[in-house]
């Protein structure tokens, strides 16, 4: 099988930044967390611009799509404000997401299909300006039908419902998942997934064949404090690359 991707999540970087000074200068450095996670084998790094700003900031992302070589991920909603800046800054991808203002965290996909020709003009615009966009969708059929229909050219499959799950409710999740992965595949959409993903559950994930790439991100910012961002994307990398052979 082809070498799986790794995506690394910044936001919670930015986060523990904020406790403290919401600038965009302040530590911890962003850039330099990045470029720690490319040390330790991630292929391309992303960060959710939220409308609420909760994590990065708006200097943050432009700082990063400048001096990132990597390709960037910009997670999103789906709005006329984060379009517009999608387009100014031109990163690799973006990813569009749910949003609820009063979420801890992203807490399940996006509906595809009540986005209908609303969301397909969202996509249609960032993908005619060279931007890759896929959409963070559950593992149902309607929602990966509707992310084709969309002119996507990937999905994200969240994996959190899958993650929080144990025993036998877990086996049915991954089976979901696995059937997901190949219905999108056989469309011509390149998978993803995320979320929720830790050292003990990734195996399971990144052997599904259709699967191309995972973006991950809470569960190495708090394991790099007691090794280091570098070891802990090293670390995951490893398991990935493992449970690939």
């Amino acid at each position: 099988m082809p070498k799986l991707r790794l995506g690394i999540n910044i936001d919670h970087i930015a986060t523990v930044r904020n406790a403290r000074n919401r600038d965009a200068d302040a530590a911890p450095d962003l850039l330099r967390a990045a470029r720690e996670a490319i040390k330790g084998g991630a292929d391309g790094i992303t960060f959710h611009l939220r409308e609420d700003r909760r994590h990065v900031l708006d200097a943050d992302v432009k700082h990063l799509c400048k001096n990132v070589t990597e390709p960037i991920n910009l997670e999103m909603a789906a709005t006329e404000e984060m379009k517009n800046i999608a387009l100014r800054l031109r990163p690799h991808a973006v990813c569009l997401v749910p949003e609820k203002r009063k979420e801890v965290t992203t807490e399940g996909g996006l509906d595809a299909v009540k986005g209908g020709k609303k969301l397909a003009c969202i996509v249609n615009e960032l993908a005619a300006a060279g931007i890759r966009v896929s959409l963070f969708i559950n593992p149902e059929a309607a929602q990966i039908l509707a992310a084709w229909t969309s002119g996507a050219a990937a999905i994200e499959l969240h994996t959190g419902t899958y993650a929080n799950a144990k025993g036998s409710a877990q086996k049915r999740e991954l089976k979901r998942l696995q059937w997901a992965a190949t219905q999108a595949h056989k469309l011509g959409l390149e998978v993803h997934a995320g979320h929720g993903l830790t050292y003990d559950n990734v195996g399971p994930i990144a052997a599904i064949p259709e699967i191309a790439e995972l973006n991950i991100g809470h569960f190495l910012v708090g394991d790099a404090l007691f090794v280091g961002f570098a070891a802990s994307v090293r670390q995951m990398r490893k398991l990935m690359d493992k449970a690939r052979k």
